[in-house]
């Protein structure tokens, strides 16, 4: 039985990616800037760092849809150019011995990283409530201000903004793993705090009524337990 619903669960996954060529992560690097570029659920993340992850240079993101080779995509955050929050932008696709090529960035070459597997907790997920130490849930419903985290097989980024101030507050990204109802985040750029880069951050996590529920300790360890929504539920 174990080994039959292993296969059925290949078979959604490869069904999924059939129909989104561009879901999961993929990633370019020139002269020690990185570039990584996350797709999941039909929201996506593009983050860009040099120095091994030392200095963050930028994101931008939001939601994008491809259809006939055509990726468009929908900004809500940019760091570097704000002015484009709320615009969208049309490149073609091309997809060749497994890298991605944009028109409107040619000389870029995107290698894969992942095709949204195998990390349980891929897809993109919005931030709506809190458990305090009394155990009592606090709920927020999240409206223009976010808190983001999108994840494809192996790679994520949180990203905390508003939408119609167009303010940034925030991001972090890097590698992360999910075994035996752990979650650890490997920590590959953050723009609040370069000293964070390399450190590995370990939480529990389990999956309640198709939410996430994600305890420990923070970056600055303190004692958090979060719980994030499928974007796709919450409706925004």
């Amino acid at each position: 039985m174990k080994k039959l619903l292993c296969l059925i669960a290949v078979m959604i996954t490869g069904i999924a990616y059939a129909a989104d060529p561009v879901t999961g992560s993929w990633e370019s690097q020139d002269n020690g800037t990185t570039v990584s570029r996350i797709y999941a659920d039909g929201f996506f993340s593009v983050a860009i760092y040099s120095d091994g992850g030392k200095q963050f240079v930028g994101t931008f993101g939001g939601k994008y849809t491809l259809k006939d080779n055509q990726l468009t995509e929908v900004i809500e955050f940019d760091t570097r150019n704000p002015e484009r929050i709320g615009t969208q932008q049309t490149a073609s696709v091309t997809l060749a011995n497994g890298q991605l090529s944009l028109s409107t960035t040619p000389e870029a070459k995107f290698k894969r990283i992942d095709n949204g597997t195998p990390g349980q907790l891929a897809g993109a997920w919005l931030i709506t409530g809190r458990i305090n130490e009394k155990k009592e849930i606090r709920r927020s419903t999240p409206g223009a201000r976010r808190t983001m985290k999108i994840l494809s097989g192996t790679r994520f980024q949180w990203i905390a903004y508003n939408v119609d101030t167009k303010e940034f507050f925030g991001t972090g990204g890097g590698t992360y793993t999910t075994v035996d109802g752990k979650y650890t985040e490997n920590i590959g750029f953050f723009s609040r705090d370069a000293s964070r880069v390399g450190a590995s951050l370990g939480f529990d996590f389990s999956l309640q009524e198709g939410e996430w529920h994600h305890s420990g300790l923070s970056s600055k360890g303190e004692p958090l337990h979060e719980i994030w929504t499928r974007r796709e539920k919450v409706g925004i």
